[in-house]
């Protein structure tokens, strides 16, 4: 009664307390952890997420005639529908999700076009054998490309009565085009040049006439490589790096 008094329990509580230490002592009465238990209320079963994740990660949406393009909640929750007859929230298909360790991500574009395994082969023998190339004959390897910006903008949405079409601040009526092409060597080193305009065949052929000569000066041999452009196989470019293979060579990546 006393213990009840200080405590502020009821006597049943106490008395069952007291009960259970002369049974078992202190670890009899130690506070069990309250709440549910890890994993009590799921609806799907542990084969079923595994089956989920799996199916995430190997397929996309539209390769399992589903209208998404991507795996958002809404696709998730849906198949999951589909498959089991089991409806989530999007709210629980989140939760699941998140302890999946599935976090949303932009996804990496990819080209209809590349292909894995002549990449795999460019990497694995013909890279290997410039590499040898180049040490053998006092070269150095560049990686080139090229990039232009142009003044023209890119305009959003923006909400209006309709039929009555917003208007954005006045632009410049003439177009401007800035291209560069670079290079990176292995040793981190880096060259360019810019121009006005975008790249043809003529503009094209300065860049490496620069390198070459640069190489001359330092008595490195160029090896260029380049991507499939159809600039970079034009007929001109083709009989200027005859005329300078011995102080030059194009190497072209795979798709």
């Amino acid at each position: 009664m006393e213990i009840a008094a200080l405590t502020g329990r009821s006597d049943p509580t106490v008395l069952k307390a007291a009960d259970l230490f002369t049974e078992g002592g202190w670890s009899a009465i130690k506070p069990a952890a309250r709440g549910r238990s890890a994993g009590d209320g799921r609806l799907l079963s542990t084969e079923q997420e595994t089956w989920v994740r799996r199916k995430i990660c190997d397929k996309r949406p539209e390769q399992l005639k589903m209208e998404f393009a991507l795996w958002t909640g809404a696709a998730v929750m849906q198949f999951i529908e589909h498959e089991f007859g089991i409806r989530l929230s999007i709210r629980a298909t989140g939760e699941y999700l998140r302890r999946w360790g599935f976090t949303p991500q932009k996804p990496i574009k990819r080209t209809y076009e590349q292909r894995p395994e002549a990449v795999k082969q460019w990497l694995d023998q013909e890279y290997p054998a410039i590499g040898r190339r180049a040490k053998a004959e006092a070269g150095e390897i560049h990686w080139c490309d090229e990039t232009a910006l142009v003044n023209t903008d890119v305009r959003g949405r923006s909400y209006a009565p309709r039929g009555k079409t917003p208007v954005t601040m006045a632009v410049g009526g003439t177009r401007d085009k800035l291209s560069m092409s670079s290079t990176v060597t292995n040793q981190r080193r880096a060259n360019w040049m810019t121009i006005d305009g975008a790249f043809n065949h003529d503009r094209l052929i300065e860049f490496p006439q620069a390198l070459v000569r640069d190489g001359k000066r330092r008595r490195k041999k160029v090896f260029l490589i380049l991507d499939n452009r159809g600039v970079h196989h034009c007929k001109p470019v083709k009989e200027w790096l005859a005329e300078h293979r011995r102080d030059i060579e194009v190497f072209f990546l795979p798709s």
